[in-house]
């Protein structure tokens, strides 16, 4: 085993020139090998200890120091709310969302932006392979109109090619979960509003399971935040309008090459008086 690597440490892999951060959640001592999952990225890896060199704990914030990137994005409720008229007041609802999440961490990071965001949400850690059996009874229980269904992913056997399952590490339990979501809780696409997928995602089949959006037609990856940036433009677009397609995925950092989806209405609703 490489002397210094351990578990829980924050590390880069020198071979893709230290392009990502990642912490390290077990070694394989027979192999010298490393699991990892990334820490801006819905990233996880396989990497020989070798090839990994530990940075300082403080880089560990990166995610935080993005959350703000687009300072001058629409704040909530005032986006799609029409000007109040004498003896008028409306109120806004945007919609609610369950955020179903392999990552901890990374779902806490999501609960505080949907909090700054005010748009009302639950989230539920737990494993990746856990969430196709706990899908049902958490949408009945908390009947959103937004699922996400997240974790970490990658497309780790390209040999195998991108229309192959298998070459996926986590693809499989996200589209099962969908699946489920899609054809035994709610078959309308405008009712129950479902983003799906990781880094490197198997996006054609997130879409052919029922998924509204997804994640990754470039087998790219995307960010922790992404998810909630595509579900701010569909909670706050009112139910009479859809989600322009280009202005979801625009605020995110892995673009069009990260996350892709079909034209779908807004859950917004406006009541009056205020």
């Amino acid at each position: 085993m490489k002397k210094g690597i351990k578990v829980g440490n924050v590390v880069v892999r020198k071979s893709y020139g230290k392009d990502i951060l990642f912490r390290v959640i077990f070694i394989q001592h027979e192999d010298n090998m490393a699991v990892l999952k990334g820490i801006d990225w819905r990233l996880i890896a396989d990497s020989p200890l070798d090839d990994l060199e530990v940075v300082k704990e403080e880089e560990d914030s990166v995610p935080y120091r993005d959350a703000n990137r687009n300072g001058g994005q629409i704040k909530p409720v005032q986006y799609m709310k029409p000007p109040n008229r004498p003896g008028q007041a409306y109120h806004a609802y945007p919609g609610k969302v369950l955020h179903m999440d392999g990552d901890a961490r990374y779902l806490a990071l999501c609960m505080g932006e949907y909090e700054r965001l005010g748009i009302p949400a639950v989230g539920v850690h737990m494993e990746e392979r856990e969430i196709p059996r706990a899908v049902l009874s958490l949408l009945t229980k908390y009947q959103p109109d937004i699922l996400v269904i997240t974790g970490h992913d990658s497309y780790r056997n390209r040999e195998r090619g991108e229309k192959d399952l298998k070459s996926y590490r986590n693809s499989h339990h996200f589209m099962e979960a969908v699946r489920r979501a899609r054809t035994e809780y709610e078959r309308h696409k405008d009712n129950l509003i479902i983003f799906a997928g990781a880094c490197q995602s198997y996006y054609e089949g997130m879409m052919d399971s029922g998924a509204n959006f997804a994640s990754s037609p470039g087998r790219v990856n995307i960010h922790a935040l992404d998810p909630v940036r595509v579900v701010e433009k569909i909670s706050y677009t009112s139910i009479r309008e859809t989600v322009p397609l280009l202005d979801a995925i625009q605020f995110t950092k892995a673009g069009n090459e990260g996350i892709g989806g079909i034209e779908t209405r807004g859950t917004m609703r406006l009541a009056m008086p205020d």
